[in-house]
């Protein structure tokens, strides 16, 4: 008799990965017609942004980056950090009226190699006829631009067995434990409502906190402690970050319905205490939100409290005589012409600069 042996078939899997890191950046150009004439090869450059652990910046040519393109506008991507042999995939847009990316522009989606110094991108981008018909509003111009960025390749091969950690939750425990209130022992009184806390995780995140509480100031051995000159509301922002490491929910963060206004407070509440990430994270948040109601009193707060990213994104974006005369309408305007001459007057010497170059044609 014949035996019969039956085998269970069993299937694996294996896969090349290739990890990488991407993001976008806005570049907004505003006061275009100040920019024509400036000189083939003579670019403008955006503000630098990280993606990928490296520095990248914009290079926009308005007259071009060689002379036979002198009848184009010309878009590089330029790599700033020092590092050599950075692989990467970047696409360069315009945003045309409606705010939507224009699909009639030259793109490449093979990957590029960048070193420092290096600029990427198409020299004939785009006539400039049709820039100016099809992607001007109010004189201003705004370029997109994604960048991937290229990593370790390797083979990834599934283990059955292996289980993946699930993330960190430590933030949830630290967010009940303040809502609880269970095991405070200091309490901050601010503009007539009181907030329980815990020392050590104040002093641990904040070394003003931890000269306040642990130090030789009279706040040392006191229980309750009264804060001036902040509001209720974003002293309870400041201590959600201190035990959450991240900003409340969007709808907490607007006040009177501007988060900006928002923002600003907790920008220098954060300065106050010495906690330079929420400053940074504030910072960021307000750089992507600037407006003509808003300008001015931004800028007055990047001054007074060193934040020098935000106060350029404040002064490229008020160097437009259109944009700066609206300004000049708000009332931010007279607390910064008050309060901050300095930077009122940087903002002018940019004005003519930009001014001058447009007459020099």
């Amino acid at each position: 008799m014949a035996a019969s042996a039956s085998a269970s078939a069993s299937e694996t899997s294996s896969t090349w990965v290739t990890e990488t890191g991407s993001g976008s950046h806005r570049f907004t150009v505003t006061g275009y017609s100040l920019t024509k004439g400036i000189g083939v090869g003579k670019p403008i450059s955006s503000g630098i942004f990280t993606v990928g652990a490296h520095d990248w910046s914009v290079k926009f040519f308005p007259d071009g980056y060689t002379q036979d393109a002198a009848d184009c506008v010309s878009l590089f991507l330029a790599l700033e950090s020092d590092a050599a042999d950075v692989r990467a995939v970047f696409n360069l847009t315009l945003l045309d009226h409606a705010g939507k990316p224009s699909t009639s522009t030259p793109t490449d989606r093979q990957p590029k190699s960048f070193k420092r110094g290096v600029e990427r991108g198409f020299s004939r981008f785009i006539e400039r006829s049709r820039l100016e018909s099809n992607f001007l509003k109010d004189d201003c111009l705004v370029v997109h631009c994604t960048v991937t960025v290229l990593k370790e390749s390797r083979l990834q091969v599934p283990n059955s067995c292996s289980t993946k950690p699930r993330p960190s939750d430590l933030h949830l425990h630290l967010e009940r434990l303040l809502e609880s209130g269970e095991g405070t022992d200091v309490t901050f009184r601010v503009g007539g409502e009181a907030f329980s806390a815990h020392r050590w995780l104040l002093a641990a995140r904040s070394p003003v906190f931890k000269a306040e509480l642990f130090g030789e100031m009279k706040e040392k051995n006191l229980q309750s402690i009264e804060i001036k000159d902040m509001e209720a509301v974003v002293f309870k922002a400041l201590l959600h970050f201190v035990y959450s490491d991240a900003l409340p929910r969007s709808e907490e963060l607007a006040c009177n319905g501007s988060s900006t206004v928002m923002l600003q407070h907790l920008l220098a509440a954060a300065d106050r205490y010495g906690l330079e990430r929420l400053k940074l994270i504030c910072e960021d948040e307000l750089c992507a939100d600037i407006h003509i109601s808003t300008a001015a009193t931004t800028l007055v707060l990047a001054e007074q409290h060193r934040c020098g990213q935000l106060k350029t994104a404040c002064l490229e974006f008020m160097a437009c005589p259109d944009v700066l005369s609206a300004v000049v309408q708000t009332d931010g305007f007279e607390h910064l012409r008050i309060s901050c001459p300095s930077a009122l007057k940087e903002l002018l010497e940019k004005l003519s600069k930009m001014i001058v170059i447009a007459n020099v044609k």
